[in-house]
């Protein structure tokens, strides 16, 4: 099935109104803590300097991501909190979203890398996008993980 019409939206934290602030936190805690049964500290202090990606229809939250910027010059952006909305899964968006993020990314931070921080699982998902494994698979909150990077438009050519 193709990909839902969709906005895209880009904010930092402070510009996301009250509502939608917390329309895209509790997506987040329905899927990673209590759908993927993963009791972990899901507000972990990131998402006050992140920029939120998120796809809309209308009002309704489909999709959203978390981008950290580097830290330093050489440093990778960071795309995190990859999640789709349980009520439009099998729509395409988790390809709707990444393509959406690599795009932001590669905008903002032209000469960087982007890391993140894989479900292992998902491994094929993300190498579709260019991202390459730099790291054994670990456990993260119990979830095997394995670190992945996608260098930069400008290197990948």
């Amino acid at each position: 099935m193709a990909a839902a019409n969709y906005q895209v939206d880009l904010r930092h934290f402070d510009e996301l109104p009250a509502r939608e602030l917390y329309d895209l936190l509790r997506m987040r805690v329905d899927v990673f803590v209590v759908e993927q049964n993963c009791p972990y500290p899901e507000l972990d202090g990131k998402d006050i300097d992140a920029l939120h990606l998120r796809l809309l229809e209308g009002g309704d939250l489909l999709a959203a991501v978390r981008i950290l910027k580097p830290h330093a010059p050489q440093d990778p952006s960071k795309i995190g909190r990859v999640v789709v909305s349980p009520a439009h899964r099998g729509k395409r968006l988790g390809d709707a979203l990444m393509r959406e993020s690599i795009t932001a990314c590669e905008r903002l931070y032209p000469a960087n890398p982007i890391a993140l921080s894989a479900q292992a699982h998902l491994r094929r998902f993300y190498e579709s996008f260019g991202f390459v494994g730099t790291s054994q698979e670990y456990l993260e909150d119990g979830i095997p993980h394995i670190d992945m990077i996608r260098q930069p438009a400008t290197q990948s050519a």
